[in-house]
Protein backbone atom coordinates (compact mmCIF):
# COMPACT_ATOMS: atom_id res chain seq x y z
CA UNK A 1 0.00 0.00 0.00
CA UNK A 2 1.44 3.40 -0.88
CA UNK A 3 0.59 6.37 1.17
CA UNK A 4 0.94 10.10 1.05
CA UNK A 5 3.17 11.91 3.51
CA UNK A 6 0.46 14.55 3.85
CA UNK A 7 -0.72 14.83 7.48
CA UNK A 8 2.01 12.49 8.72
CA UNK A 9 3.04 13.53 12.24
CA UNK A 10 6.46 15.10 12.70
CA UNK A 11 8.94 12.29 13.33
CA UNK A 12 6.35 9.64 12.52
CA UNK A 13 7.42 6.10 11.82
CA UNK A 14 7.36 6.07 8.01
CA UNK A 15 6.91 2.31 7.66
CA UNK A 16 4.13 0.76 5.64
CA UNK A 17 0.99 0.91 7.71
CA UNK A 18 -1.42 -1.95 8.10
CA UNK A 19 -4.65 -1.03 9.79
CA UNK A 20 -6.92 -3.72 11.13
CA UNK A 21 -10.71 -3.63 10.86
CA UNK A 22 -12.43 -2.26 13.95
CA UNK A 23 -15.84 -1.06 15.05
CA UNK A 24 -14.18 2.04 16.49
CA UNK A 25 -16.22 4.93 15.06
CA UNK A 26 -13.26 7.27 14.65
CA UNK A 27 -12.74 8.16 10.97
CA UNK A 28 -10.20 5.95 9.18
CA UNK A 29 -8.06 8.95 8.21
CA UNK A 30 -7.85 10.01 11.86
CA UNK A 31 -7.02 6.50 13.03
CA UNK A 32 -4.27 6.27 10.38
CA UNK A 33 -2.79 9.58 11.49
CA UNK A 34 -2.97 8.64 15.17
CA UNK A 35 -1.34 5.25 14.53
CA UNK A 36 1.61 7.07 12.94
CA UNK A 37 1.78 9.54 15.81
CA UNK A 38 1.56 6.81 18.43
CA UNK A 39 4.31 4.77 16.76
CA UNK A 40 6.55 7.85 16.60
CA UNK A 41 6.14 8.42 20.35
CA UNK A 42 6.54 4.67 20.97
CA UNK A 43 9.96 4.81 19.30
CA UNK A 44 10.96 7.79 21.46
CA UNK A 45 9.71 6.17 24.66
CA UNK A 46 11.38 2.84 23.95
CA UNK A 47 14.69 4.53 23.15
CA UNK A 48 14.49 6.73 26.25
CA UNK A 49 13.68 3.73 28.47
CA UNK A 50 16.83 1.98 27.27
CA UNK A 51 18.81 5.15 27.95
CA UNK A 52 17.45 5.37 31.50
CA UNK A 53 18.45 1.75 32.00
CA UNK A 54 21.94 2.51 30.70
CA UNK A 55 22.24 5.40 33.17
CA UNK A 56 21.00 3.10 35.95
CA UNK A 57 23.69 0.55 35.18
CA UNK A 58 26.60 2.96 34.74
CA UNK A 59 26.16 5.80 37.23
CA UNK A 60 28.98 6.18 39.76
CA UNK A 61 29.76 8.64 42.51
CA UNK A 62 28.51 10.02 45.81
CA UNK A 63 24.83 10.00 44.78
CA UNK A 64 25.05 6.50 43.33
CA UNK A 65 22.36 4.72 45.31
CA UNK A 66 19.80 7.54 45.01
CA UNK A 67 20.35 7.90 41.26
CA UNK A 68 20.59 4.16 40.67
CA UNK A 69 17.13 3.76 42.24
CA UNK A 70 15.70 6.86 40.55
CA UNK A 71 16.88 5.83 37.09
CA UNK A 72 15.38 2.38 37.66
CA UNK A 73 12.01 3.97 38.60
CA UNK A 74 12.17 6.07 35.44
CA UNK A 75 12.89 2.98 33.37
CA UNK A 76 9.92 1.16 34.93
CA UNK A 77 7.63 4.14 34.32
CA UNK A 78 8.73 4.49 30.71
CA UNK A 79 8.13 0.76 30.21
CA UNK A 80 4.56 1.29 31.41
CA UNK A 81 4.23 4.29 29.08
CA UNK A 82 5.40 2.16 26.14
CA UNK A 83 2.66 -0.33 26.90
CA UNK A 84 -0.02 2.39 27.05
CA UNK A 85 1.11 3.99 23.79
CA UNK A 86 1.37 0.66 21.95
CA UNK A 87 -2.01 -0.51 23.19
CA UNK A 88 -3.66 2.78 22.18
CA UNK A 89 -2.27 2.30 18.67
CA UNK A 90 -3.72 -1.20 18.49
CA UNK A 91 -7.06 -0.03 19.93
CA UNK A 92 -7.38 2.27 16.93
CA UNK A 93 -6.71 -0.59 14.49
CA UNK A 94 -3.01 0.10 14.04
CA UNK A 95 0.01 -2.11 14.52
CA UNK A 96 2.39 -1.24 17.34
CA UNK A 97 5.89 -1.10 15.91
CA UNK A 98 7.87 -1.52 19.08
CA UNK A 99 11.02 -3.44 18.30
CA UNK A 100 14.36 -2.16 19.52
CA UNK A 101 15.63 -1.82 15.94
CA UNK A 102 12.63 0.28 14.91
CA UNK A 103 13.02 2.46 17.99
CA UNK A 104 16.66 3.06 17.12
CA UNK A 105 15.77 3.95 13.52
CA UNK A 106 12.87 6.27 14.31
CA UNK A 107 13.51 7.84 17.71
CA UNK A 108 13.94 11.60 17.91
CA UNK A 109 15.81 11.26 21.20
CA UNK A 110 19.52 12.06 20.97
CA UNK A 111 21.85 9.06 21.38
CA UNK A 112 22.96 8.56 24.99
CA UNK A 113 26.68 8.80 25.66
CA UNK A 114 28.04 5.48 26.87
CA UNK A 115 31.35 6.92 28.02
CA UNK A 116 30.06 8.85 31.05
CA UNK A 117 29.93 7.64 34.64
CA UNK A 118 29.76 10.62 37.02
CA UNK A 119 26.45 11.32 38.71
CA UNK A 120 26.26 14.91 37.43
CA UNK A 121 26.93 13.83 33.86
CA UNK A 122 24.12 11.27 33.94
CA UNK A 123 21.77 13.78 35.54
CA UNK A 124 22.48 16.35 32.82
CA UNK A 125 22.20 13.88 29.96
CA UNK A 126 19.11 12.04 31.15
CA UNK A 127 17.22 15.19 32.14
CA UNK A 128 17.91 16.68 28.71
CA UNK A 129 16.48 13.61 26.99
CA UNK A 130 13.49 13.44 29.31
CA UNK A 131 12.75 17.08 28.45
CA UNK A 132 13.00 16.29 24.72
CA UNK A 133 10.51 13.46 25.16
CA UNK A 134 8.23 15.75 27.18
CA UNK A 135 8.29 18.29 24.36
CA UNK A 136 7.34 15.60 21.81
CA UNK A 137 4.46 14.53 24.07
CA UNK A 138 3.18 18.13 24.27
CA UNK A 139 3.28 18.31 20.48
CA UNK A 140 1.41 14.99 20.36
CA UNK A 141 -1.27 16.43 22.66
CA UNK A 142 -1.80 19.31 20.25
CA UNK A 143 -1.82 17.05 17.21
CA UNK A 144 -4.27 14.56 18.65
CA UNK A 145 -6.58 17.38 19.79
CA UNK A 146 -6.40 18.87 16.30
CA UNK A 147 -7.41 15.44 14.94
CA UNK A 148 -10.28 15.39 17.47
CA UNK A 149 -8.98 12.26 19.17
CA UNK A 150 -9.46 13.29 22.77
CA UNK A 151 -8.72 9.78 24.09
CA UNK A 152 -5.22 9.89 22.66
CA UNK A 153 -4.80 13.51 23.74
CA UNK A 154 -5.80 12.66 27.31
CA UNK A 155 -3.36 9.74 27.35
CA UNK A 156 -0.50 11.97 26.16
CA UNK A 157 -1.48 14.56 28.79
CA UNK A 158 -1.16 11.98 31.55
CA UNK A 159 2.19 10.79 30.16
CA UNK A 160 3.69 14.27 29.95
CA UNK A 161 2.74 14.95 33.57
CA UNK A 162 4.77 11.90 34.58
CA UNK A 163 7.71 12.95 32.41
CA UNK A 164 7.66 16.48 33.82
CA UNK A 165 7.85 14.95 37.30
CA UNK A 166 10.89 12.87 36.27
CA UNK A 167 12.65 15.92 34.80
CA UNK A 168 12.12 17.73 38.10
CA UNK A 169 13.31 14.79 40.20
CA UNK A 170 16.44 14.22 38.09
CA UNK A 171 17.38 17.90 37.80
CA UNK A 172 17.00 18.38 41.55
CA UNK A 173 20.23 16.42 41.97
CA UNK A 174 22.27 19.27 40.45
CA UNK A 175 20.16 22.28 41.38
CA UNK A 176 21.13 24.29 44.41
CA UNK A 177 18.86 26.12 46.81
CA UNK A 178 19.11 29.88 46.70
Amino acid sequence: MTRSTENVPRGANKLARRMHPTHNDMPQKTRDRMADLLNARLADCSDLASQARTAHWNVKGPQFIALHKLFDEIYENLSEQMDLVAERCVQLGGTAKGTTRLAAQHSQIEEYPVDIFACEDHVRELSKRLATYGKSLREAIDESEEAEDMGTSDMFTALVQEVDKWVWMVEAHIQESR
